[in-house]
Parts: C-alpha cells; structure tokens; sequence
C-alpha cells in the first residue's frame, strides 16, 4: 500500500531536516578527528585540505604518554572515580525508589517533594561547605572523597528515576511471591531487580557519565596533579606557549570515546529502560 503524498512529502522533509542538522553536527568533530590522525604540517591550513594526507596514530600515542599530564593515567583515575560513582548510588537509590514505589509510610509524599527539590539545588551553593566538610573528615584530595560527593549528588536524581520506573512495573508477580513465603527482599533482589534491569542499566550509564564529564567538582577537591581525572588534564595538554593540537584533539577524543563505547554495549538496555516509563508492562 502506497504511502499517501502529504505524508510522503512530509517524510522526505524531516528527514532532509533530521540529516542536515546531524551532518552538520558532525563537521566539527571531523575537524577533531582529522586533526587527531594527521601530522600537524597537514591541518595547519586546514584540516579540510587532504593533499597530502598521511594517517599516524602518534598523536595518540604522545597524548596518552605525555611527560607532564598523560591522559592515559587521567583515563585511569576517572575510571576508579566514575565506576563506584555510579555503582554506589544506584543500589541506595534504587532500595529508597522501592520503598516510595511500594510503601506508604508518614510523610511520604513531602520527602519524596524534598527529593525532587534537591534535585534543582546547584552545586555551586554547596561548593565551600563541602570542601571544608571533606576536610574535616579527611577526605579532601582524595578519590574516596570525590566518590562520597559524586555518589551524593546522584541519589536524588536516581532515586526520582528508579521511583517512576518501579511504579511501571506490574505487582502480579511480587504478589504472587509474598503469598509463598518470599520475604520483602528476596522478592526485591529476586523478582524486582531483574524486571527492572533496563532501567537500572540507563541509570547506571547516566550517573557514569555524569561523573566521567566532571570537572567543576573535580577541580575543586583533587589539588594533587597525580590524581588529576582525565578532564582535569585536557586543557593543561595546550602548554603555556606552544598549543599540539594534534595531542590536545586525540586526548580529546579518547576521553570522549568511553561514555561512547559504554552506551554502544548497552544501547539496548538503556533505550528500553528510557522508553519503560511510557510503555506498560
């Protein structure tokens, strides 16, 4: 059955806008990427010039063993800070979601209101009571220090996100366990963790990036440069006279190409666990 004209001609159109906009999206990060590969004699009039054109991967190389800022040890330090940063907040949050998907309790209502509101807060106001509290506990310029506060921040949200999916879920099976003898949590690590996997997933994989972009928090707590997360060392690549672009773009993009590569593994997950509110179990 043909497509009828009005609808076919608004199709071509939308899609005619949907690849303009992504192709034109995407010339600055081929400037990038060109520049990444290529030695900088070849882009210095610009990178769009492509005789001649020689790929080399030293840029990359120079980038991740650089002398001063290696982003290869900034990858490291945000892996151990972005992994937990992530992980830790999703299994508190997702205990305290349960409870507000399930349980009626005092003041339910007005503490999850007080979550959404945390959720609004900058944290430009919590900055300096922050770095004095992480002092006096010992945990300025320390990994776990950063973890604590990353790990706070994204309780409110997680909690707000993993409520509203678990309120998607049907209770037949939960119901159906209790009647059998199932405690509250083994039908929540048993039955209700499994079902909501994709959301947990999308969850997980926000928080991740989240935390892996930083750099406002990270900034302000790390002050040793050995700890220095990978977004702390992309602008000290730049030298105080002499700007490598070359090293500066491949830091640029190996830094970017994590939370990439974590969505391409779990884009089935995180699409399903995004769409799960709208869509009835």
């Amino acid at each position: 059955m043909s497509m009828p004209r009005y609808k076919l001609k608004r199709y071509i159109v939308s899609n005619a806008i949907a690849w303009t906009v992504g192709i034109i999206w995407l010339i600055p990060f081929l400037g990038v990427l060109m520049a990444s590969v290529r030695p900088y004699n070849q882009i210095v009039n610009g990178w769009w010039h492509l005789h001649p054109f020689t790929l080399t991967l030293k840029n990359y190389v120079d980038a991740f063993n650089h002398p001063m800022f290696p982003i290869g040890v900034g990858l490291r330090n945000s892996l151990i800070i972005a992994v937990p940063g992530a992980i830790i907040p999703l299994i508190v949050a997702s205990l305290a979601a349960y409870a507000f998907a399930r349980y009626s309790f005092p003041v339910k209502n007005y503490l999850f209101a007080f979550i959404v509101l945390l959720m609004a807060l900058p944290q430009q106001m919590t900055i300096v009571p922050l770095y004095f509290l992480l002092r006096d506990m010992h945990l300025l310029n320390t990994f776990r220090g950063l973890i604590l506060v990353h790990s706070a921040w994204g309780l409110a949200w997680i909690t707000f996100f993993m409520r509203n999916y678990f309120s998607m879920l049907p209770t037949d099976v939960e119901e159906a366990a209790r009647i059998d003898g199932a405690s509250d949590a083994k039908i929540f690590y048993k039955i209700v963790l499994p079902m909501a996997l994709p959301g947990l997933i999308s969850a997980a994989i926000l928080q991740f990036t989240w935390v892996w972009s930083d750099f406002f928090l990270a900034l302000v707590f790390l002050q040793d440069p050995s700890k220095y997360v990978a977004t702390q060392r992309l602008p000290l690549l730049r030298g105080q006279y002499y700007v490598n672009w070359g090293v500066l773009t491949a830091a640029s993009i190996m830094v970017m190409v994590v939370p990439l590569l974590v969505y391409a593994l779990f884009q089935k997950y995180y699409i399903s666990g995004m769409i799960g509110w709208s869509t009835e179990k």
